[in-house]
């Protein structure tokens, strides 16, 4: 697939420490800290890098106990279900993983489920009903970006909203699977058909990307 470099940018979508093994308390996503190589290649096919960090209150109302077990239902207009708590500021979960760059080296970082009542998935909106802008699609598009390359964590849950926010926004969208880990890989199938339903690209690598005339490879 031939993309333009000048028009393309790269989205790490909460690459963090509090999804990946180094937090095993949070929610560890197996192999996490594998995304890193393939992010940063992926991010020298584009002219911008972006990122979505998740940043939650200790003092969420989604998170779980003893009592409210992950994944048990929990009332709110813009919660679901119920998380271990993660990516708290401040803590090693919030932490971007270990070989990726520093926050202030991206063009654009989103930070996310600030709120103590609100858990979004998608980067793209700061509620469920995509309502509130987090400000990544303006910036995007007032830089001229046409293709979102895409990775991060998890597949079938932030990376996969981020990604349909995108496409529903009007740009092209590369989900690159090698820069992305799943949660739970039996989802990782359903996740991809609802992305390709959306118009969604996904590809396996950046060997199956080339760049056109305007860029360097």
């Amino acid at each position: 697939m031939n993309i333009n470099k000048a028009t393309t940018a790269s989205f790490d979508v909460d690459a963090q420490n509090g999804f990946t093994p180094v937090c095993p308390d949070e929610l560890p996503v197996e192999d996490g800290c594998a995304i890193v190589p393939a992010l940063n290649v992926q991010s020298t096919y584009a002219s911008l890098r972006v990122g979505s960090k998740d940043a939650h209150p200790a003092n969420a109302i989604w998170a779980a106990s003893d009592e409210n077990p992950s994944f048990s239902a929990v009332e709110g207009d813009d919660v679901d279900i119920r998380w271990n708590m993660h990516c708290v500021p401040g803590t090693k979960g919030f932490e971007l993983i270990n070989g990726l760059p520093p926050v202030t080296d991206y063009d654009f970082m989103v930070f996310k489920g600030v709120e103590p009542t609100m858990h979004p998935y998608g980067a793209c909106y700061h509620d469920l009903n995509d309502k509130m802008s987090t400000g990544i699609i303006e910036f995007l598009k007032t830089k001229g970006v046409e293709t979102v390359l895409c990775g991060g964590l998890a597949t079938e849950y932030c990376l996969k909203l981020t990604a349909l926010q995108l496409a529903d926004a009007g740009f092209k969208v590369i989900v690159n699977l090698s820069a992305c880990r799943a949660i739970n890989n039996n989802d990782v199938e359903q996740a991809i058909l609802e992305m390709k339903a959306k118009g969604v690209v996904v590809v396996n690598d950046c060997s199956e990307l080339s760049l056109n005339d305007k860029g360097e490879k």
